[in-house]
C-alpha cells in the first residue's frame, strides 16, 4: 500500500471533519451525555459521518472502527488484519470547556500497529500527519508544512502530561525521570508535541482506548518515536478490549528499565 499518497487523502478528509467540526465548535452547542457519563456533541456526530462515509468511499474494503461506532463484535474484528481507527473527537472535555484543544484523529492499523495516521486540531488551526516510510509533518497555524522529528533531552526532561491525569503513579514515574519540566497539553496533541520535538516523553498511567491513541501514535512513530507499555513492548491495537494497558510514549531515546 502507498502510505503517502494515501496520506494525502486522508489529510483532506480530517481537514473536512475538523471545518465542521470548528464550525459547531463556535456556537452555542449542546452537550449530551453518553452510558458512561462521558459528554457527546454533534461535532463528535458529524465529524464521524464524514470520515466514515469518506474512508468507506476511499478504500472499501478495509473496515472501519470508530468510537462512536464501536459496538462491533469481536468475532467479526478479530478476522481484521488492517483496519481505520477513528477518533471524531478526541478531548470533547476540551471542546466543551472551549480550551482549543481537541483533535479530529485517524489512523490505518496494520497487523496491529499504527502505519498512518493524521490529527487535526481545528480550534488551533493545526494538522500533524505521518505513516512508515513517509515522515512526519505539521502545518502550522500559519500554513506552513514542516516535517517534524523527535528531540532527546539535554539537561532537563520535558514531560507531557495532562492535569485532570495526574495521578500518584504518574507523579512518581515523572519524578524518576531526574529534572524535568512539565508541558501542559490536550488530547491526542500530547504525543504530537514529542513528535515535534516540544516534550520528550508522555507517561499514561491511567485508561485509555485505542481511537484515542491510534492517530497520535503513527505520527510519533514516523517522527522516530515510541509508544511501549510498562514491561517495554509496542502498545498494541485490535485487541479484544479496546482499552489500552498503561503506556509510555516517548523518543527512541528513553528506556524503561530505567525506572526499575
Amino acid at each position: 500500500m502507498q502510505y503517502k499518497s494515501l496520506l494525502t487523502e486522508v489529510s483532506a478528509i480530517a481537514d473536512n471533519a475538523s471545518e465542521k467540526a470548528h464550525e459547531i465548535y463556535i456556537t452555542d452547542f449542546q452537550i449530551d451525555f453518553k452510558a458512561d457519563e462521558s459528554p457527546i456533541t454533534a461535532a463528535d456526530l458529524a465529524s464521524h459521518k464524514i470520515i466514515v462515509d469518506a474512508l468507506r468511499e476511499l478504500t472499501p474494503d478495509i473496515p472501519v472502527l470508530s468510537e462512536e461506532d464501536a459496538d462491533i463484535p469481536w468475532e467479526q474484528r478479530k478476522q481484521w488484519r488492517r483496519f481505520w481507527l477513528i477518533d471524531p473527537i478526541d478531548g470533547t472535555k476540551d471542546f466543551t470547556q472551549r480550551t482549543g484543544e481537541f483533535t479530529v484523529n485517524i489512523a490505518l492499523i496494520e497487523d496491529g500497529q499504527p502505519v498512518l495516521g493524521v490529527v487535526t486540531a481545528p480550534a488551533l488551526n493545526e494538522a500533524y500527519w505521518g505513516a512508515i516510510g513517509a515522515g512526519a509533518f505539521k502545518r502550522d497555524s500559519d500554513g506552513e508544512i514542516h516535517r517534524i522529528s523527535v528531540t532527546e533531552p539535554k539537561d532537563t526532561v520535558l514531560v507531557v502530561a495532562s492535569k485532570n491525569h495526574l495521578n500518584d503513579d504518574t507523579k512518581a514515574f515523572i519524578n524518576k525521570l531526574g529534572s524535568h519540566e512539565l508541558v501542559q497539553a490536550g488530547s491526542s496533541l500530547k504525543f504530537c508535541r514529542i513528535a515535534e520535538g516540544q516534550a520528550h516523553i508522555y507517561p499514561r498511567l491511567g485508561p485509555t482506548c485505542e481511537w484515542d491513541t491510534g492517530a497520535a501514535h503513527a505520527v510519533l512513530a514516523a517522527a522516530g518515536g515510541k509508544v511501549e507499555t510498562l514491561d517495554g513492548t509496542p502498545l498494541k491495537y485490535g485487541k479484544e478490549d479496546v482499552l489500552n494497558p498503561f503506556f509510555v510514549a516517548s523518543g527512541s531515546w528513553y528506556r524503561q528499565d530505567s525506572q526499575k
